[in-house]
């Protein structure tokens, strides 16, 4: 080795860049090099007497052709100790000498050379650097441990081999395969405490990540080693069976699973697959994957009612006492569930009816299903279907999914335990429909009965027979059903009820449905007829009874804390006593105008909760040029009072108005509230009316309420949802109603009592609308002499 010169000498020596690696002082290090600048650096130093030269790492080890900036500026002088050539390379074994800093590149062509300075080895020491150089050991015992828990390597006779403390600091940094900054970091370290401080850290890491992976060893080592002890404890256990003649688990539910099979009563298509099934389960190991999927697939077979029936109870005065029990009204569903009873009776083989009750939420659409099932003696079940958007969660998975099962209707008739049953399917106006499939589109072939007779369900992938169940399927609204579904049902509507019959189903069965969940007699809490109307118009806005009957449960359990902390009295609630038990008044009823002005008209809607009183409000805007909507009107509601204003401006001589009016001023139709969206045509007549009476100055009756779709030649044509309708106008103390002629028909639907209290008025002509909604007609000379 050449002498070490003094520190601070200054040397010219060329400059070999290194990639991915850092030369320490005192190692040995071999190097392979390729790059033209490198080959001619080594061959600069070779030709010097002391065949020495400087090693510097490279910031980058992707640049291939580094400039003197992409060079860190402390680095290694170097000796060459051993070359080897080949066609392309130079393999060298050099060593480091000493630290160098670089301080002017005096050549970059055809190789770098620079002008260096020797740095000063850092001699400092004290009891600190003996803690620190302590520390460094014992973490690098610790990291040897785990890198070579086999004790191969001695690390005390590493130590004195070094001897001094820096030494064995460059040794370590080169071991532990650290990146190129921080072995750089570690060169330029200035003082032995600092150099073993940034050891100690990565020393630290090391030890680490060598923990880590020895417990994920471990941990793999272990479940490796369970498995094998459960393997052999089974087998043990299997002697063990043998000897004393027991069957092993597998076995005895194999055996189990085979008489079961051997007891049913399957169809033979049926048989011949389970048996087929079960014979590839006795071949198959337990621990098989495909073995618990199996049982489970013939357990379903073993379960589902292949040919198990309910014997319907054919006894129709029964059956009406059970309907009439359960629910009050509702004549035309009881009769055509009566209807197909006595079908049944005649001729046992007739399918059963798809039947689609329809109506607003709360009118008991559900309960009458399950009144159904209890009429003819059937199981009954329910699915929901709201919010289904995957046709898999109907026909099933297919077996080659993990977790696959069989789809609602097959476990439904699981449940049900017999191939006949009352099944309901609940809200299926609200089916969903995405990249899963279409769940409207799997019901055509389950609610056809041309169909259902062998519906296969991609789990099962065998003909099960639908045809014998009874299906009731419940909506709020059809516009949302597909016309091909719709067309295989048999659609019931369910309108909403009356104050009065709310007051009845209240008193026969709510009431003493929520008194018996409190814990009450009957005699304990009194309700009279005048406090159940008002929490009927004042606490509940709805079409149904859900409402009514939580008020009810409200005051009950009002009741039951009275007489649980000591009350003995029976309690009334009067009027007057609802704000203290159920808070204020929620709801004021849309009472009739007293009055209305010229331009406001009393209209009629319907909606899902029930039928609505509408005041159609219209205003003239001077010097306006147009027709302007508010009252977030849909687009049918606004086509119908673009009609309207077209038919009023096409016979204003006829209707007293001066025709000016339409060019000279606008108008301005509203129709609160505001925040409710609406839609339809049925609000065209209370439009006209609206306009007739604006233009025109006559005020419409205040008594009067009307519905009906208008055409531009005059003609009303009937609408729907007329008793929802006549309903909302009876509640609001209308007793006039205008109607279609057409809808004459539908009044046979209205309780009697609201038939007594209410003047029907029936047009098929604008003219008649407004004969009977206006309080006079203008006649044309009137007209012609006011504007003249």
């Amino acid at each position: 080795m050449p002498p070490d010169p003094s520190p601070g000498t200054v040397l010219t020596l060329p400059v070999l860049p290194l990639k991915n690696t850092v030369l320490f002082p005192y190692l040995f290090m071999p190097l392979a090099a390729g790059r033209p600048a490198s080959l001619a650096a080594i061959e600069a130093a070779l030709s010097s007497e002391d065949k020495t030269f400087v090693a510097v790492a490279q910031r980058d080890a992707s640049v291939d052709r580094p400039g003197p900036d992409d060079l860190y500026t402390v680095g290694t002088r170097a000796v060459v100790k051993k070359m080897a050539r080949s066609d392309e390379t130079v393999e060298l074994l050099v060593q480091g000498i000493e630290r160098v800093r670089i301080l002017e590149m005096e050549q970059t062509e055809p190789f770098f050379k620079a002008r260096v300075q020797a740095l000063p080895a850092p001699d400092d020491k004290g009891t600190e650097v003996d803690a620190m150089f302590r520390a460094v050991l014992e973490m690098a015992r610790r990291a040897l441990e785990l890198a070579q828990p086999q004790g191969q390597f001695n690390l005390e006779q590493l130590v004195s081999q070094a001897g001094d403390p820096l030494r064995l600091a460059y040794m370590f940094g080169s071991m532990l395969s650290l990146e190129v900054a921080k072995e750089q970091a570690l060169l330029e370290a200035n003082s032995r405490l600092e150099a073993l401080r940034l050891l100690h850290g990565y020393l630290a890491y090391e030890v680490q990540v060598l923990e880590l992976r020895q417990k994920i060893a471990s941990q793999a080592q272990s479940e490796m080693t369970k498995e094998q002890r459960d393997y052999m404890l089974r087998q043990q256990m299997r002697a063990i069976q043998d000897e004393l003649g027991e069957k092993p688990p597998e076995k005895a539910e194999i055996d189990l699973l085979r008489k079961r099979l051997t007891e049913a009563d399957l169809p033979d298509e049926v048989r011949k697959e389970a048996e087929r099934e079960l014979n590839r389960l006795e071949r198959m190991p337990a621990a098989a994957p495909d073995f618990q999927l199996t049982r489970t697939y013939l357990e379903l077979i073993l379960e589902l009612p292949w040919r198990k029936r309910t014997v319907d109870t054919i006894d129709l005065a029964q059956a009406r006492q059970v309907l009439d029990e359960d629910h009050y009204d509702v004549e035309e569903i009881k009769d055509r569930i009566l209807e197909h009873l006595a079908v049944l009776k005649l001729n046992p083989q007739a399918k059963a009816p798809i039947l689609c009750f329809v109506g607003p939420p709360g009118v008991g659409k559900t309960s009458l299903g399950q009144s159904i099932g209890r009429a003819m003696g059937r199981k009954f079940e329910r699915a929901s279907l709201g919010g289904l958007h995957d046709e898999a969660e109907l026909r099933g998975h297919r077996r080659t999914y993990i977790g696959a099962m069989p789809g609602r209707i097959i476990q439904a008739i699981r449940r049900a335990g017999v191939n006949n049953p009352v099944l309901m399917l609940d809200e299926v106006d609200k089916l969903g429909r995405d990249f899963r499939g279409d769940p409207a589109a799997a019901l055509l072939e389950i609610l056809d009965p041309a169909q259902n007779h062998s519906f296969r369900d991609n789990y099962l992938d065998l003909p099960f027979d639908l045809s014998g169940v009874f299906f009731i399927t419940t909506a709020n609204t059809l516009d949302t059903i597909p016309k091909p579904l719709l067309d295989r049902m048999e659609v019931l509507r369910l309108a909403g009820y009356s104050e009065e019959e709310k007051a009845i189903i209240a008193r026969r069965y709510l009431l003493p449905r929520r008194l018996s969940e409190a814990g009450l007699k009957p005699e304990q809490l009194t309700i009279p007829d005048d406090t159940l109307r008002r929490i009927i118009s004042r606490y509940t806005r709805e079409a149904g009874l859900r409402q009514l009957e939580q008020m009810l449960g409200r005051l009950a359990r009002k009741a039951a804390f009275h007489f649980a902390s000591g009350r003995t009295e029976p309690i009334t609630v009067l009027p007057g006593d609802l704000p203290e038990y159920l808070g204020p008044e929620r709801f004021r009823p849309e009472l009739a105008r007293s009055a209305l002005p010229p331009g406001v008209a009393t209209g009629l809607a319907w909606t899902e909760s029930g039928g609505e009183v509408l005041y159609v409000e219209a205003s003239l805007l001077p010097r306006g040029r147009r027709l302007r909507l508010t009252g977030q009107l849909g687009n049918v509601m606004r086509e119908s009072a673009l009609a309207a204003q077209s038919f009023v401006w096409a016979h204003a001589d006829r209707l007293g108005i001066d025709p000016k009016e339409f060019s000279q001023t606008g108008v301005h139709i509203h129709v609160p509230a505001g925040a409710v969206p609406k839609d339809g045509p049925s609000a065209g007549v209370a439009m006209v009316t609206a306009l007739a009476s604006l233009y025109s100055g006559v005020p419409a009756r205040s008594d009067t309420a009307m519905t009906g779709e208008i055409t531009l030649t005059g003609l009303v044509l009937p609408i729907g949802g007329v008793k929802e309708k006549v309903l909302a106008a009876h509640r609001a103390g209308i007793r006039r109603v205008i109607l279609p002629k057409e809808n004459e028909k539908d009044l046979p639907e209205l309780p009697a009592q609201v038939r007594q209290e209410v003047e029907f008025v029936f047009v098929s002509q604008i003219d008649e609308v407004l004969a009977a909604a206006l309080t006079r007609i203008p006649s044309p000379k009137a007209a012609a002499a006011a504007a003249s």
